[in-house]
């Protein structure tokens, strides 16, 4: 573990390197914020920063949030200074350490920083067997490209590929590229030189520089920009990249993995991507199965993510009743681990004193197999299309057992219809009103409409939404896109996002899951309704 001690620590600063280097900690020192910022920026791995509140903790925060380097900081002054500990911690810090420091104290903290948090836990025999060829590929130096869908544990699977190769005991840098803006990813993988761009104040190290030696994942790689997947593809070919207003190339050593939870062939044929750069990548390719596809890993997931959040909302561990594991089985799991992860938070803080039983399960979607547990009748199957991405984010809930997404409504002929269980299917799983038409009958076709597919014109009476007890969601036919008749796209659209964000208790990640669109896209129109006016859930604090 490295450890960069900022400031003199009130005198202590020999004592709290000695007590670090004692659980074997490699300690650098920074005599001010500036100094500091620059040995992060040069690229040097630190896994824990340690702040004296006398500095500018607050600055060296701030500065370290815009320029995206992600390490833990940690307060660090004397005892008695509560307003600095409170400021400090208020600024981010993730911990207060009183001065005089306390071997045990620190010796904690060390141990949280460097606890795995990235466990791999399985027992079905279909992901055991992508495991033993992850294992087997790892001491390879291929490039390695890791598919399946979101929410399957694709960035902890590179993260034991990484564990597993000969460079374990090299840097392993993560760049998410859905969350960086496009604007900036070209310096944040190649980093640049003082003065290359307005707001560069100093040289930065690029990621591939961060990680030389050792292992570079390129999370969600299908969301590149492809103009700067060509500067990619150079980099890994020759193995040197160009820093942002540099004058020379540098040398890489960089071992690339891959993540991507969409059909990279079809990006590809559709102009999304570069074919050079897929095979490039796609040298073995892991394919990570659905939590669908290895029911196996159900209970020994559930079991793990209850003793994970009792620990961390300080409630006893309970064990999870038959009934509940039949329940867990039995649900589509349209997010994968993630889903069960949050299902199961939820059941911690809700289940009786004895057990998690089945009525703590609460699951989304009509999603689950078992009699009386569906929360809507699952629209019809549609025929599947000749090819479908097997990756790419369904744009419509999908039914139990269905194996590729809905073709999209505007090239299919019964568009109307198809668009209206679905909407129903998705209002029914974000809690609106469920869509059951007491006598389903066949729609008549309209007199002028050749093509015979779609309903009669609408009546020219407004439907007034407003009306006491009208569901603005069913119109009185029994229909719900008649219902819709009036309203724009746009409305429409805020509304089912701004539910789904509702569903999620304002899980950014998990409702652009949900909604089949990238997180990039969901901030952008959680930004425009933001400007508008509209109020927007924020994580674990949402409000009816």
């Amino acid at each position: 573990m490295q450890v960069l001690i900022v400031g003199g620590l009130g005198g202590q600063i020999g004592a709290a390197s000695k007590i670090a280097m004692a659980r074997g900690a490699t300690v650098q020192l920074a005599e001010s914020v500036t100094t500091s910022l620059n040995i992060l920026r040069a690229g040097n791995r630190i896994d824990l920063v340690m702040a004296d509140i006398t500095l500018d903790v607050a600055a060296l925060i701030e500065a370290m949030h815009r320029e995206r380097i992600n390490v833990p900081v940690v307060a660090c002054g004397i005892g008695n200074d509560v307003n600095g500990a409170v400021n400090a911690i208020k600024a981010g810090a993730q911990e207060f350490i009183p001065l005089p420091p306390e071997a045990d104290l620190i010796a904690a903290i060390l141990e949280a920083v460097t606890e795995e948090s990235h466990a791999l836990i399985h027992r079905d025999a279909r992901m055991a067997e992508t495991l033993r060829l992850a294992e087997q590929v790892a001491k390879s130096n291929a490039t390695i490209l890791i598919t399946g869908e979101s929410g399957t544990g694709k960035e902890i699977v590179s993260r034991f590929v990484h564990r597993k190769s000969k460079r374990a005991d090299k840097p392993f840098v993560a760049v998410n590229c859905a969350a960086i803006p496009e604007n900036l990813m070209e310096s944040e993988l190649f980093g640049h030189e003082k003065g290359a761009f307005t707001g560069a104040q100093a040289r930065r190290i690029g990621k591939f520089e961060e990680a030389n030696h050792g292992t570079l994942l390129l999370d969600e790689i299908s969301e590149m920009d492809v103009r700067l997947q060509a500067k990619l593809l150079r980099a890994i070919q020759e193995k040197e990249i160009d820093r942002l207003g540099g004058k020379s190339p540098v040398k890489i050593d960089v071992r690339i993995l891959a993540t991507s939870n969409r059909n990279l062939e079809a990006e590809v044929n559709a102009g999304n991507f570069r074919e050079d750069l897929y095979f490039r990548l796609n040298v073995v390719n892991l394919d990570i199965p659905s939590l669908r596809e290895r029911p196996d890993d159900i209970p020994i997931l559930a079991e793990f993510f209850v003793k994970k959040y009792s620990d961390a909302n300080d409630v006893p561990v309970r064990p999870i009743s038959p009934l509940a594991i039949t329940r867990l089985r039995s649900h589509h799991w349209r997010g994968n681990v993630r889903e069960l992860e949050n299902t199961m938070h939820r059941a911690v803080l809700i289940a009786g004193p004895t057990e998690i039983g089945p009525e703590a399960i609460m699951l989304s979607g009509a999603g689950s197999s078992e009699p009386g547990w569906q929360s809507a009748p699952p629209p019809a199957a549609a025929p599947a299309p000749a090819y479908a991405p097997a990756y790419a984010p369904a744009a419509e809930p999908m039914a139990p057992g269905t194996t590729a997404p809905a073709e999209p409504a505007s090239h299919t002929p019964n568009a109307p219809s198809r668009a209206s269980s679905a909407y129903a299917n998705a209002n029914a799983a974000y809690g609106g009103a469920t869509y059951r038409p007491a006598n389903p009958t066949p729609q008549t076709p309209s007199p002028t409409d050749d093509s015979h597919h779609y309903p009669a014109p609408c009546p020219a009476e407004p439907v007034d939404y407003d009306a006491p007890g009208h569901d603005e969601n069913i119109a009185p036919d029994g229909s719900v896109t008649a219902a819709l008749v009036g309203r724009t796209v746009a409305d429409v659209e805020r509304d089912l996002i701004i539910d789904t964000l509702k569903h999620c208790f304002g899980n950014r990640t998990h409702a652009a899951n949900i909604l089949g669109i990238s997180i990039r896209t969901l901030r952008n129109k959680l930004r425009q309704y933001t400007d508008e006016g509209r109020a927007v859930p924020q994580p674990g604090n949402v409000q009816d």
